[in-house]
């Protein structure tokens, strides 16, 4: 918020905090130490792949001129890959995981 072309940065902005809220909500239901429940991880765990998708273009286009952004787009893409891996896994039958 203290750039001087904060205009530019809006959707940005509206990106990295929409991504902040659906990983925070993600990561706190996926990571209790109990017995999860796929049809509340696996709609979560889809958004957050398309949030941090979302967000990580977003950042990528400001990347050049704002190493904040650079550093977002980058944990973006290690998150999407991450959710990725956990809903594929998801989508394993029982035996082969």
């Amino acid at each position: 918020m203290n750039e001087q072309n904060v205009a530019d940065l809006v959707k940005c902005i509206r990106l990295c905090l929409e991504c902040t809220d659906v990983c925070g909500a993600t990561v706190g239901v996926v990571s209790r130490q109990a017995e999860y429940d796929a049809n509340v991880a696996r709609p979560l765990l889809e958004a957050c792949v398309a949030t941090c998708k979302s967000c990580g273009d977003e950042c990528e286009r400001h990347a050049r001129m704002h190493e904040h952004c650079r550093v977002c787009a980058e944990a973006c893409r290690r998150c999407e890959r991450a959710c990725g891996v956990v809903l594929a896994a998801m989508k394993l039958p029982a035996g082969m995981k």
